[in-house]
């Protein structure tokens, strides 16, 4: 075999592996200078001031004297309302925003309370006063009764202790899903008025 053979079919096996290429970075929050890429726009200057209609070019000369930078506010309008600000104290006044919107939301748990359809009457009180705290607390509450054995034969008893919960609780709480038999187990979920 020649050379020049081996090379070509050297060539022919050889495939060519593209470089991995990741996404563009995708930007959040409003476009600013640059990326604004209209026309004309509405534009409100560093004071609050309307001026009017004007030119993109003329928007961003006057955002640059200022020392600050051209923030889309509206993007919809027609046209566009832009407005010169710092867009870092905008990020920064929004990130503080979000978290305080997320501090003072109530995150509701669902706190499930097992008992078995022959439960004492002190330990079915007991789980009672945890079903009135959970409640209290503005959580939901998934009841469990669990079937052994022979207990399966009286599913009756399971429908009435469940029955017995939703009318002790039913000023402060209300049903969201009926009792229903999965299995050994019956499960009844409860929500706070």
């Amino acid at each position: 075999m020649s050379k020049e053979t081996l090379n070509e079919t050297a060539e022919e096996t050889t495939t060519i592996r593209r470089p991995f290429k990741a996404a563009a970075p995708t930007k959040d929050g409003p476009r600013s200078n640059r990326d604004i890429r209209v026309p004309r726009v509405q534009l409100i200057d560093a004071d609050g001031q309307n001026r009017g209609e004007v030119s993109i070019n003329e928007a961003l000369l006057l955002a640059e004297e200022a020392g600050l930078d051209l923030v889309e506010i509206s993007p919809n309008a027609q046209p566009p309302v832009v407005k010169i600000l710092d867009l870092g104290k905008l990020k920064y006044a929004n990130q503080k925003k979000a978290a305080e919107a997320r501090k003072n939301q109530k995150v509701i748990e669902i706190k499930e309370i097992k008992m078995r359809p022959n439960i004492d009457s002190h330990d079915y009180e007991t789980k009672m006063k945890a079903v009135r705290r959970f409640f209290e607390e503005g959580d939901k509450v998934k009841l469990t009764l669990r079937f052994r054995g022979r207990e399966m034969a009286h599913m009756e008893l399971g429908m009435q202790l469940l029955n017995k919960v939703r009318e002790e609780v039913s000023t402060i709480a209300k049903v969201e899903a009926e009792p229903k038999l999965e299995g050994r187990q019956m499960m009844m979920v409860l929500a706070p008025r």
